[in-house]
């Protein structure tokens, strides 16, 4: 049976992918976006009968109910819920300012918990879906200048997982997808935001826009290849909790847990010597 997607941040890179891909499953799609024009403009070529627009700020958590009760009216329902609405903020953690957090986390974390609590009675009612939740490699390993980024996107994956266990008993299943470098906007000149270089002792370093920026274009995975490994994600009886996206996030996430998995075992008898005796 075909299914209904609801698609956040949908006017670029995977967002737009993954509509693709399901419009070319045969699937229904809503595609949501801060700025709708930008989303009927990226996807005014495949528009018809099985495509529907919402206006959305996934930050406003006043916008999730209408925009899930608008895409019930278009569909009927919603059996796949895409979170994938973001930006990224990149820069020593010492200069962010409070409100550039904030804002950061308004969208790529708490927009992410709104729509959860949208469509997660829509699904339960249904005692069926599955939720994609767009994380990063960086929502698994640090990187430099991604402090506010990675936090997140770690949040997201404790989220992710904790929610899973919540919710699978109704049917409901919960991916936090981890992609490499993607050829996306995250990194173009119009939608990254880098903090300004203020302390003199990181001055030597350069600055993160510097080291980021040329990596933009240049980005290795293919959007529309994940959009369609996102369509066979969704249609996986028993889909993967954590789908780490693109060869390079594979070799850098595999690693990375494993030494993680040394410490433990390297302080395994430190962690044992803090047991109290009852």
């Amino acid at each position: 049976m075909s299914k209904v997607w609801f698609i956040t941040g949908a006017g670029s890179g995977i967002g737009v992918a993954t509509a693709r891909a399901a419009l070319k499953a045969g699937d229904r799609v809503v595609a949501t976006g801060r700025n709708l024009d930008k989303v009927r403009n990226a996807l005014n070529d495949v528009a018809g009968d099985n495509l529907a627009f919402v206006q959305l700020d996934v930050a406003d958590e006043a916008q999730a109910k209408p925009a899930v009760d608008a895409a019930i009216k278009a569909f009927g329902r919603i059996d796949v819920l895409v979170n994938n609405a973001g930006y990224s903020l990149l820069g020593n953690f010492e200069e962010f300012s409070t409100a550039e957090i904030e804002r950061l986390i308004a969208t790529n974390f708490y927009g992410v918990m709104y729509m959860m609590r949208a469509v997660l009675p829509v699904m339960r009612k249904r005692r069926s879906g599955r939720i994609i939740n767009i994380s990063s490699l960086a929502g698994i390993v640090g990187f430099k200048h991604c402090g506010a980024y990675s936090a997140a996107k770690f949040a997201v994956e404790g989220l992710s997982a904790s929610v899973a266990h919540e919710v699978e008993p109704f049917g409901i299943k919960i991916v936090a997808v981890e992609p490499g470098f993607f050829r996306t906007d995250l990194l173009d000149a119009h939608n990254a935001k880098y903090a300004g270089s203020t302390i003199e002792d990181y001055a030597a370093e350069g600055t993160a826009e510097n080291m980021w920026s040329g990596y933009h274009g240049a980005q290795q995975g293919d959007p529309a290849r994940l959009g369609d490994a996102l369509v066979k994600i969704a249609g996986m009886d028993n889909p993967p909790r954590q789908f780490a996206a693109g060869s390079d996030a594979l070799a850098v996430a595999q690693p990375a847990l494993e030494a993680r998995l040394e410490e433990l075992r390297a302080y395994s008898d430190l962690s044992k010597s803090t047991d109290g005796s009852f």
